[in-house]
């Protein structure tokens, strides 16, 4: 990664902040970085609840929140005490592979009479009828 996009995208400040008082908890296997406040076990309280948490995104690719899995997620916002690395979710037998969002890109979706699709609709078949009060 080139230092004029490791710039643009912020990562100075996290990178220092992360050196200088993160701990490292896991890594996914996107290759994203996970960490907690060192020293600071959830604040003066004691509280897990009230302790800094935050991701650095993998090196190379685009820095996509929705590649955070779902486990390592529930952990960043609070859901969870422990970290996935401490203790893995149970995986469900109806869950996915992550798929990243598409939106505003040339593979996103575009459903049929869009105008990208030419801008023509099916015909109405007859059998939707309106409400009349």
């Amino acid at each position: 990664m080139s230092i004029f996009r490791w710039l643009a995208q912020n990562r100075l400040g996290t990178h220092l902040f992360t050196r200088r008082r993160g701990l490292k908890v896991g890594e996914d296997e996107g290759g994203n970085v996970y960490y907690r406040e060192r020293g600071r076990k959830g604040g003066s309280e004691g509280d897990w609840r009230s302790e800094r948490r935050w991701v650095v995104y993998a090196a190379e690719g685009e820095i996509e929140a929705s590649a955070v899995a779902p486990g390592w997620n529930a952990w960043l916002h609070k859901n969870r005490e422990k970290a996935p690395s401490e203790e893995p979710l149970k995986e469900k037998f109806w869950e996915k592979q992550h798929v990243p969002n598409l939106s505003g890109t040339p593979a996103a979706y575009v459903p049929p009479g869009h105008e990208k699709r030419g801008g023509q609709r099916d015909s109405a078949t007859g059998d939707y009828e309106a409400w009349r009060p």
